[in-house]
Order: structure tokens, then sequence, then C-alpha cells
């Protein structure tokens, strides 16, 4: 029951309403979030907190065009894309093909790197697009949410059939690239602000509701070259600490 989507929207429902606003300064308290870099006047929900805004200053991004930056806050995982290789993304596991179901474009991704951003509890849970250019339309692909919290891990195979979407972004110095959100349970809603049009670097693509999430970038060969560290890193199965608009690599 706990893994339909009939839950995960009742749950949306409790979170948007007033009775949920009591939950906010413990859940404050317990991830260690400080309020006074948020923008909170206007909170009236566990929801509305939880998609808060940060206050201006606060997550600069990096305006150098061969500079490829951070779209969020995150924990980094750096992957290279070969036809079979399996991505884990929060204990499931993808190809770019699976993950994208489509596999003439998950093709044009082969030999190049798949970034997974994940998003704990704590972290901002806004977003901007990665970089500037041409965007497609927001391409949804439905699913059972899932559970993200440990006692779940041990049963259910968690995003295999998750919730996602993501858009095709044409940049004029990294090329074609991919954008896309990850849902998992109580994130019935990934929220994307805009649709087909013009990317712009830095700019709110949208915002995750209550739950762990992820945001994925998959570029093509010899498109952009990842920091050492974050390699080194990605290598030894560590996650590395990033925040929005923080530079993580150069055009290559």
């Amino acid at each position: 029951m706990l893994s339909t989507r009939a839950v995960s929207k009742l749950s949306g429902v409790f979170l948007d309403s007033r009775l949920s606003s009591f939950l906010i300064n413990s859940f404050a308290r317990k991830n260690n979030i400080v309020l006074d870099d948020y923008e909170l006047e206007y909170i009236k929900s566990f929801n509305e907190f939880f998609r808060r805004k940060i206050k201006a200053g606060k997550r600069v991004f990096d305006t150098e065009p061969e500079h490829l930056c951070a779209p969020c806050d995150g924990l980094l995982s750096v992957w290279n894309i070969q036809k079979d290789t399996v991505i884990p993304v929060k204990q499931s596991a993808y190809t770019v093909e699976r993950l994208l179901r489509d596999p003439q474009l998950a093709s044009e991704f082969e030999d190049g790197l798949c970034l997974v951003f994940r998003l704990c509890v704590n972290h901002y849970h806004r977003y901007a697009y990665v970089d500037s250019g041409k965007k497609g339309a927001n391409i949804f692909i439905p699913g059972v949410l899932h559970t993200v919290r440990p006692i779940a891990l041990e049963t259910l195979p968690v995003f295999t059939e998750n919730c996602r979407e993501y858009t095709v972004i044409e940049n004029p110095v990294f090329g074609k690239l991919i954008q896309m959100e990850v849902g998992a349970m109580l994130v019935g809603r990934i929220v994307n602000l805009e649709g087909e049009g013009t990317a712009v670097r830095g700019k709110e693509k949208g915002f995750f509701e209550y739950g762990g999430s992820t945001i994925i970038v998959l570029l093509k060969k010899d498109s952009a070259k990842i920091k050492d560290e974050i390699l080194s890193n990605s290598i030894a199965g560590i996650e590395t600490p990033v925040k929005m608009g923080e530079q993580i690599g150069v055009k290559a």
C-alpha cells in the first residue's frame, strides 16, 4: 500500500495543508537547516517549507561559459556511459537506454558521462538549468513511486519504476545534453516551471516536493572534463558534496 500513487497523493494533500506546519521546526532542527538562509515569510505548510526559496546571493551560479556547473545541491557521482553500463541510483540500477526509454536517444550518449546528483531531505530542493540553449519539451515517464527509506530497500527495487521527467538542451559549448529529474515516494510532483523553449544557465528550472530525489545530467563523448577529485571519489564509490552553481568541470 505504501508504494501506491494514491498514498503518495494523499500524503501530498496533507503536506500541502496548514495542518502540516507543526512538522517544520523539528524537521529543520533534525536536519541542521539554517533558517536564516531562506525566504520564510509566507510559509504556511510543510511542503511550502520543503520547496522554500533560498535568499539572493546564497547560491551564486558560475557564469564562465566553459565551466560546467552543478544544477542543484546534492551528492555527486559520475559514470562513464557504455551500452551495457549499469548506473546505480539509490540501490536500483539503470542502463541509459532504460533510463530514457528511448534507444535512439540513448545511443547518442554512448561513451559520454552520466552525472548523478543525489538530494537528501536536508538539501535545497529547487534546481536550475545546468546550462543555456534551445530546450525541448519536458518528457514525463510515469511509474510506481517507491519509498527510499532503508526498510524498503531490502525488498523493493527503488527507482525501477519511479516517475521521472527530462528535457534535451542544445548548448553551444557542451553540445546536446539531457537534464532529468527523478522522484521518490512522496515526491509525487516533480514541478518543472517551463515547457519547450529556451533554457537559461542558472535560471530556476523547477523544484521537488517532499522526499529524497535525484537529478541526472547526461553529456556526450568528449564534451566535458570533470574535476579530478570528483572522478577519483566516484571511482572509489564516494559521493562528492556540491552546491548549485558550483563549478564541477570544464569544456573538454
